[in-house]
């Protein structure tokens, strides 16, 4: 069994930043990103409350369809893409491994 996967940051200057997070743990995307020293807010602590984790999924797997909280709070944002996703509520998976990302809870 996969114990770490390996998630790609991308940062605004088009750098990516390898970060291990384990699949062992329960963790959600958001969780492994703060736990990684990232900077995220995640001010409501993983409720879909804030979406001050909101994440632009630039390579992905498919991920199950965005809860009705998740997609309320996605539509109020400003800097919203076809692949915007709330990270508090996308599970660490082996299935992520190798997923890129952009980090837009801070835009």
């Amino acid at each position: 069994m996969q114990e770490d996967i390996t998630v790609y940051v991308e940062t605004a200057a088009g750098e990516r930043v390898e970060v291990l997070i384990p699949t062992d743990m329960g963790l959600s995307l958001m969780e492994g990103l703060k736990a990684n020293e990232l900077d995220i807010l995640a001010t409501c602590g993983g409720m879909a409350l804030c979406a001050t984790c909101h994440v632009e999924l630039l390579q992905a797997p498919e991920l199950p369809e965005p809860s009705d909280d998740e997609l309320y709070m996605l539509e109020n944002l400003p800097n919203l893409t076809d692949s915007s996703r709330l990270s508090c509520q996308i599970k660490v998976t082996p299935a992520l491994n190798g997923t890129v990302l952009r980090l837009k809870g801070n835009d």
